[in-house]
């Protein structure tokens, strides 16, 4: 990866570096603080990652990338797999390798600190890998999501949620508002949006009326941002309605 490391560095942008420093929040306090930005922005470093697309793969090429302090070289690592994901899930052959890539990445979450690096990656890798059924196999136990979700991290936390956008693409929404339930009193800003976005899509996808029937339920206890990401489809109305529930 050494060959991969130098472009990425060829690729800075200091202005773009302070840039992105400030709007992830590296700040003494913010919730980036300590990390280290070249200035590569998602676009280039998709660019960056193409000539490695079409290799399997492997964790211990990579996993100096993906534990570095260096923000995009963990965020073009991140790319990698989960392009490699959805290669594998789209030709119907994701088999082991896809189980390798999910390993690798549940072994890293500690490394996927920002809410960029989770958002790329956890739907394709973890969420592509529960619904894997390829040569016949069953899909595999969702409780990893569950685990997750109960964690101290707000970025595991996160990585759970948003994995199950992969799920509701597949039509599955009932792990989307079983975490969201469990998540209604998260302190976190950026797990408030995160679910409410989920729920959007969940309803968006699979069937607002079940939306609905959880709002109905849960709505006076859900966060005010959750509650406005997840109603932002619904008429003007309804969502006043919904607004206008009484904070529990």
């Amino acid at each position: 990866m050494h060959e991969l490391v130098g472009l990425l560095q060829g690729a800075a942008d200091p202005t773009d570096a302070a840039i992105l420093s400030r709007y992830f929040q590296v700040r003494p306090g913010g919730y980036g603080e300590g990390d280290i930005f070249l200035g590569i922005k998602l676009g280039r470093l998709r660019q960056l990652a193409k000539p490695y697309l079409g290799t399997p793969f492997v964790a211990q090429q990579w996993l100096e990338l993906l534990q570095s302090p260096v923000h995009e070289h963990r965020l073009v690592c991140l790319v990698v797999m989960s392009e490699r994901a959805r290669r594998l899930r789209r030709a119907a052959a994701a088999g082991s390798e896809l189980e390798h890539l999910c390993d690798t990445y549940l072994a890293n979450t500690a490394y996927i600190n920002n809410w960029d690096l989770v958002d790329v990656s956890c739907g394709p890798v973890l969420g592509g890998y529960l619904l894997d059924t390829s040569a016949g196999r069953l899909p595999p136990s969702r409780e990893v999501l569950y685990r997750l979700v109960r964690s101290e991290s707000l970025w595991e936390r996160r990585i759970a949620m948003v994995a199950t956008f992969e799920l509701i693409r597949a039509g599955q929404s009932a792990d989307t508002y079983a975490l969201a339930e469990l998540l209604l009193d998260d302190p976190h800003d950026l797990m408030h949006k995160a679910t409410g976005w989920m729920l959007r899509e969940a309803g968006k996808r699979v069937d607002e009326d079940e939306l609905r029937a959880f709002l109905d339920s849960h709505a006076g206890r859900m966060p005010r941002t959750m509650l406005r990401y997840a109603i932002e489809r619904f008429s003007p109305d309804e969502r006043q309605r919904y607004l206008a529930v009484k904070r529990q």
